[in-house]
């Protein structure tokens, strides 16, 4: 759960500002938000409250969004200031007395529901896992009646009525609930389930009481059950008495297709009579929660932000606008929400709402699973034998967190091992579990359909199932199943085998018992024999290619999980199966579509467009049908894997090994997998180290792994064979440090190998020595060596300055990040002097280098004819730094041509120098002195000679170095007599609208060379 401080206050400061602003009335409190925008009332310095964060607040939580923008004195200020402009001058009296008064220290101390204040920003919780706070045992036990003492015997009459209604409308519903006969059930309604519903709706250790609370999950975890069993908790009269008088309970799916109403029409649906007390729920907007259950079904109105604000109840409006617009807040403003969504929709969500609270349903804990398991079969050894295998399936393990998903798993392995005693559980994908299910149910159900008829209705219901998907429809009513000409016999068997239920509120309709049969069915459609689409437009090749290209460049679980099935279901064996068992027809196209979907993939920029290949991979490994996975792998250019568990250690060493045209490979092992010795762990990544010799690899980057040395030594004898192409290496943040001493086997033996980078690794002496010690043998070809951020300490310096000036091999050289400091500099400086140093890039960015260092680098470039390139950026050379260097910049015959002084700390004076020096230097194409304090007069220096003739400077970076549109007229002149400048960046800079007015005169002009302005 994230959170930001909390602020405990014991009788203190904050409760007398709270008093305050309880105090004012509705129209009050809108005035007080308003005039939060209002700069004038603010004092300087102090940040505005985006008006999407006020307009819906109530006092409590505006107290904790203050407390948010504020010091506890600047809040009592600002408040004074707004009070002061709203003419409450009692209020500001008090005020100041308090100011006056000696301030209350925040504190620790004993909690109550008035003084626990903290910020509220949205949060997340996870279930279970949530604690019964202090504030809860403060509130003490609640009588149901209590509210009711000094209340009308009518508003009595109207609220009892109420809660009896919705009693008996949860209750009926949860009796009306399916399941099936030999399901486990493992929770009834326990005294922490209490404690959990009551931590969603009362404040607790975060501070103020959250006003939108979203219950997000994946399908069948209980996101619905808990919101059921908070109203049902209410009716009953155990929750919630003294916050809520009335509780809404909204079904997203009844009411998306009904006409339009009015909010206070739609209030009336659940209404014992009719007669609904606007007046009263008008008149206490506090006091209402309002329960929307499963949002995913929703669709966005269009124009919704551009729409003006509604508060009307009566106003006539489409329900799903009515629906945003309770959710916006700008209809009952004060009221709370509990909202029900699968994950995916969780993005649309935040956008709509203001400060929500985020709970995470994460249904059956590891141990719900174990229990499930072993109750269900009622043998602790087999139930442990087939919880070992789901566990090593980890999509299927995250699905049986729900608890039909437990059902289905375990039913459908019982059959099988009841029907075949040497059945192998190893041999189980998720697609064939869940295809052994659907042919174990029909093989033994009595359905009135006569066998031409069956390859037509499994058509209909995949075809339902897919449309559900593309329009996220998991409702379907009596028209859907006619328009799909589904039989009633076929609809009634789905009901009795739990593939299928009724919906509690929506008559005469049905959905799946769980989204994953959903899911199934709609993969299922895409393999099945036909070439109309699920949605009527386009063919069913075509809404294939579709699926697959959302699904494996979306994380979207549910897209994801249905190409996997897709994928899954094209396995030889289970092709039978649902031919000979489920009397299915399946296309015989399919693959030779798949491979020439495969062959756009060349054309198409997968790693920009964050193709999931690890996804893609795990469907691959699905159809377990290794001669198509290596035709469909032979277009794959690169690929981008990160293995952060056994099953994508599985998957990738089955995939990776039939690449045969792979030329990039980002291969990163985050767990700790290949640190221990299971054989299967070594099997498989010798499968993976067997693409570097049998392919065309030439680019490997293995930054972030975990390697042990034995794993490492088998990848660089992989390196160093003859047959592997790999020219660049990049192995950045490897755990432990230590197994980049076995690169040595590489560097020796594959004269290939160009480019190395060992950035952010400590790599202390040992291994450097033996390092520098390899790159100087002959055998070795490097010609750029990164070692940035790796901590070089003083002993290494002189190795590498060995390196230097012993190889003509090694051009580029990256430093960087490193504690090189003027010492260092000295010693490599005296290797860039050595006449067989071919270095021409040295990058010695943020090295702790002063002006010293700046004079053992003019020494070096005087002598120096190959270095062509330098970057110092983020080194304090300051002007006598830069003075330094321009003795060396200022000769003639100095090679340099690219130069980066950005953030060196340097003025005008350096300006003034580097102008003077580029008089004299006419090889100098790029230099970038941004964030430095150059001014406009530094520019103006730099502008004298950038008009002359004989200047070959083509960029020039001035970014963030505190110019005015004093500078603009020098550069102007630059721009329209430069005939070598090309690139100008001058971001950050407040020239205002004159100065740039002057520069866009230039820019017209013919004269003007330049192509390219930041």
């Amino acid at each position: 759960m994230s959170s930001s401080a909390n602020i405990y206050v014991d009788n203190g400061s904050y409760d007398k500002l709270l008093s305050y602003l309880m105090g004012l009335d509705q129209s009050q409190l809108e005035e007080f938000k308003l005039c939060l925008q209002s700069p004038q009332l603010l004092l300087e310095n102090f940040r505005k409250i985006p008006w999407a964060n006020l307009k819906a607040i109530d006092p409590i939580n505006l107290l904790c969004l203050l407390s948010e923008y504020f010091s506890e004195k600047q809040m009592w200020e600002v408040t004074l200031s707004v009070f002061e402009n709203m003419n409450l001058t009692s209020l500001c009296m008090e005020i100041r007395a308090t100011m006056n008064g000696e301030w209350v220290h925040m504190r620790d101390g004993q909690m109550n529901r008035e003084s626990i204040i903290g910020h509220f920003q949205p949060r997340y919780l996870n279930i279970p896992s949530l604690f019964v706070s202090e504030m809860e045992q403060a509130l003490g036990p609640q009588d149901p009646n209590q509210e009711e003492a000094e209340m009308p015997e009518e508003e009595k009459v109207h609220r009892r009525r109420y809660r009896e209604r919705m009693k008996a409308k949860i209750l009926m519903m949860w009796d009306n609930m399916p399941w099936p006969e030999d399901h486990i059930y493992l929770r009834n309604v326990t005294e922490k389930e209490h404690d959990e519903l009551k931590s969603l709706l009362y404040p607790n250790r975060t501070g103020a009481q959250p006003q939108t609370i979203i219950l997000e999950g994946i399908a069948g975890v209980g996101k619905t059950t808990l919101a059921m069993k908070a109203m049902l908790h209410w009716a009953e009269g155990f929750l919630f008495q003294q916050r809520f008088s009335y509780v809404f309970f909204i079904s997203c799916h009844k009411v998306k297709d009904m006409k339009d109403t009015t909010f206070a029409g739609l209030l009336s649906w659940d209404w014992p009579d009719s007669q609904v007390p606007i007046e009263e729920l008008m008149s206490h907007p506090e006091r209402l929660l309002f329960v929307i259950d499963g949002f995913e079904e929703m669709d966005m109105p269009s124009n919704l932000d551009n729409s003006p604000p509604c508060t009307d109840w009566y106003q006539q409006l489409p329900v799903n606008r009515i629906l945003f617009y309770l959710l916006k807040k700008e209809l009952v403003p004060m009221a709370t929400l509990l909202i029900t969504t699968k994950e995916y929709r969780t993005k649309d969500l935040k956008k709509l709402l203001l400060n929500p609270w985020f709970v995470q349903i994460l249904g059956f804990t590891e141990g719900d699973r174990e229990e499930y398991f072993i109750r269900y079969f009622g043998d602790q050894k087999k139930a442990k034998k087939v919880l070992y295998w789901v566990r090593k399936n980890e999509t299927l393990f995250y699905f049986c967190s729900a608890p039909l998903v437990c059902w289905t798993v375990c039913s459908c392995l019982k059959r099988q091992m009841v029907r075949n005693p040497h059945f192998q559980i190893s041999t189980q994908t998720t697609t064939s579990l869940y295809v052994h299910f659907f042919s174990s149910l029909f093989a033994t159900a009595e359905v009135s359909l006569s066998e031409q008829n069956w390859p037509g209705q499994w058509s209909a219901l995949c075809s339902l199932a897919a449309e559900g998907m593309w329009f996220r429809n998991f409702t379907f009513t009596k028209e859907d199943l006619k328009h799909k000409c589904l039989e009633a016999h076929l609809i009634g068997s789905l009901l009795r085998l739990n593939i299928l239920r009724k919906v509690n509120d929506c008559e005469e309709c049905v959905t799946f018992t769980h989204q994953s049969f959903q899911v199934f069915l709609g993969a299922m459609f895409y393999v099945l024999w036909g070439t109309k689409g699920s949605i009527g437009g386009p063919a069913k090749h075509e809404e294939m290619r579709v699926l697959l290209n959302n699904a494996l460049v979306d994380r979207n679980f549910y897209w994801n999980q249905m190409a996997l099935f897709f994928f899954g279901l094209l396995k030889r064996s289970l092709i039978r199966e649902l031919e000979d068992t489920l009397c299915c027809k399946v296309g015989q196209r399919i693959m030779d579509e798949l491979l020439e979907w495969a062959e756009e993939l060349k054309s198409y920029d997968i790693v920009l467009n964050r193709f999931e290949f690890l996804h893609f991979f795990s469907c691959l490994y699905e159809t377990q049908e290794e001669n198509f996975v290596r035709q469909i792998l032979s277009h794959l250019l690169e690929a981008d894997i990160n293995i952060f568990g056994n099953q994508q250690l599985q998957v990738s060493s089955f995939c990776l090994k039939h690449c045969r045209s792979l030329s990039k490979l980002r291969l990163s092992v985050t767990s700790s997998i290949l640190q221990t010795e299971l054989t299967f762990s070594i099997y498989q990544w010798q499968d993976i180290c067997s693409v570097f010799c049998n392919g065309h690899v030439s680019e490997l980057d293995l930054s972030n792994s975990k390697l042990n040395t034995s794993s490492m030594k088998k990848l660089c004898y992989e390196l160093r064979n003859p047959r592997c192409k790999l020219r660049k290496l990049t192995c950045k943040s490897i755990t432990p440090v230590k197994i980049l001493k076995e690169l040595v086997l590489v560097l020796h033996g594959n004269n290939r190998l160009t480019h190395l980078n060992l950035s952010s690794n400590n790599l202390g002496v040992p291994v450097s020595t033996m390092i520098f010690k390899t790159l100087r043998h002959s055998a070795c070809n490097l010609q750029y060596l990164c070692l940035e951020k790796c901590n070089l300490s003083a002993a290494i310096y002189q190795d590498l300055a060995l390196h230097v000036s012993s190889t003509q091999r090694t051009t580029r050289l990256c430093l960087g990040f490193n504690p090189l400091q003027d010492d260092g500099v000295r010693l490599l400086c005296a290797a860039l002097t050595h006449p067989e140093c071919a270095l021409e890039r040295l990058v010695l960015w943020f090295c702790q280098l002063g002006a010293p260092s700046c004079r053992y680098l003019s020494e070096a470039l005087l002598k120096n004819k190959s270095l062509t390139h330098l970057n110092l950026r983020r080194n304090k050379l300051r002007d006598e730094g830069v003075k330094f260097l321009c003795k060396a910049l200022s000769h003639p015959d100095c090679s340099l041509q690219n130069l980066d002084l950005s953030d060196c700390s340097f003025t005008a004076d350096g300006c003034q120098e580097l102008a003077n020096a580029l008089r004299h230097n006419h090889n100098m194409k790029i230099l970038d002195i941004r964030n430095n304090d150059v001014q406009d007069n530094g520019v103006k220096h730099l502008c004298e000679v950038l008009q002359d003739p004989y200047c070959e400077l083509n960029t020039l970076g001035l970014e963030k170095c505190n110019l005015t549109p004093a500078c603009c007229q020098h550069l102007s002149s630059v721009l329209t007599s430069s005939k070598s400048l090309i690139n100008l960046n001058l971001l950050e800079n407040d020239l205002e609208p004159i100065g740039v007015s002057i520069l866009w005169k230039a820019l017209k002009k013919s004269m003007c060379k330049l192509q390219k302005l930041g």
